[in-house]
């Protein structure tokens, strides 16, 4: 016969069972519904982040096809040169895009770059000129022009890239030569006082397609100044003065301390850098954290002597879906607090 007492712990066990079996349900159903919020969430930034791709990317096809018929207006783009100036800002429903013309006489031939000028540009970029010595040296013994990766550091020898002891064929090569990193190539953040600020890498300053000169004032890279000879507060003055509109004269640029004997204004350039980063607009209109750019090494071709009246044609050498700029850090258009049209 069972008791009043077994019956009390048997009602006390199986609510204990109840209890434990609602815990166990609850901690499941937290479980999946915080996997549910993080994919939801992670879908909902990997949409945004191909969003901001096609952004960048339709914007570099744009400004290749500004560059190939230009517009006839003084506001935009000319074919051969700088017109009211070398960036522009489209406006989309979905987000802002800055794009920047960059023509690549404006960078260092990689391949013609004397070991002087590279120190001094690798110095002007990391502040070390032991280690300027060495990028140098193994970048001129990678082309085959003189040097010694390994007799210039002890930290190179031995390394398992081996000189090619031919011309760059592709920028992206120096990420093979030992003492470039990274942060070398690509460019970094600075500690400037108390703020962060971004710094340029050797690829913008060096190019397959460069020269030795002489570089364009209006797309030349600070660090390349730098090795020209240009203080850093002349150069920020320079910087300042291009963002608002282009040079059009060398007199303008030595009246900033700059020295010209390498330097050009408005020539005529055929291969060029486009690149664009794209931000996203929130439904408020401000501007969200989702950045992405892009960029393509576009190179114009003049018809022959014999055909002028033949269309001038139009080449993409490069395209890359990633291609950092300084705008992945700043609101690539201004923002006035209204949404835009």
């Amino acid at each position: 016969m069972i008791t009043n007492s077994q019956r009390r712990d048997e009602a006390g066990g199986a609510l204990l069972t109840v209890l434990w079996v609602s815990a166990a349900l609850a901690a499941i159903a937290l479980s999946i519904s915080t996997s549910i919020r993080a994919e939801t969430d992670h879908a909902g930034t990997a949409g945004d982040g191909l969003r901001a791709m096609y952004l960048a990317t339709g914007s570099v096809d744009r400004a290749t096809q500004w560059l190939l018929w230009g517009t006839g207006s003084d506001q935009f783009f000319d074919r051969h040169q700088y017109s009211e100036k070398s960036r522009f800002y489209f406006s989309y429903p979905s987000g802002d895009v800055v794009v920047e013309m960059t023509p690549e006489a404006a960078k260092l031939n990689i391949n013609q770059a004397s070991g002087e000028d590279l120190v001094r540009l690798v110095t002007a970029l990391t502040g070390d000129t032991r280690r300027a010595a060495q990028v140098s040296a193994g970048i001129q013994s990678w082309r085959g022009g003189g040097g010694s990766v390994a007799d210039s550091s002890n930290e190179t020898s031995g390394s398992t890239f081996q000189p090619r002891g031919a011309s760059f064929e592709e920028i992206e090569e120096l990420l093979l030569v030992p003492g470039i990193t990274p942060e070398l190539y690509y460019g970094n953040y600075v500690l400037e006082g108390d703020r962060l600020s971004p710094r340029g890498g050797l690829r913008d300053s060096l190019s397959v397609w460069g020269s030795t000169g002489p570089f364009d004032a209006n797309g030349i890279s600070p660090a390349l100044l730098e090795t020209l000879g240009a203080s850093p507060a002349a150069i920020a003055q320079l910087m300042q003065r291009r963002a608002q509109a282009p040079f059009r004269n060398l007199a303008e640029v030595a009246a900033l301390g700059i020295p010209v004997n390498r330097l050009e204004v408005n020539g005529e350039h055929l291969i060029w850098n486009i690149r664009a980063t794209a931000r996203l607009r929130r439904p408020d209109g401000s501007p969200s954290e989702v950045v992405r750019s892009a960029s393509a090494v576009a190179k114009l071709v003049l018809p022959p002597r014999n055909r002028l009246r033949d269309p001038i044609q139009l080449r993409v050498l490069r395209f890359y879906e990633d291609a950092w700029s300084e705008f992945a850090a700043a609101t690539p258009a201004p923002y006035t607090g209204k949404k835009l049209p």
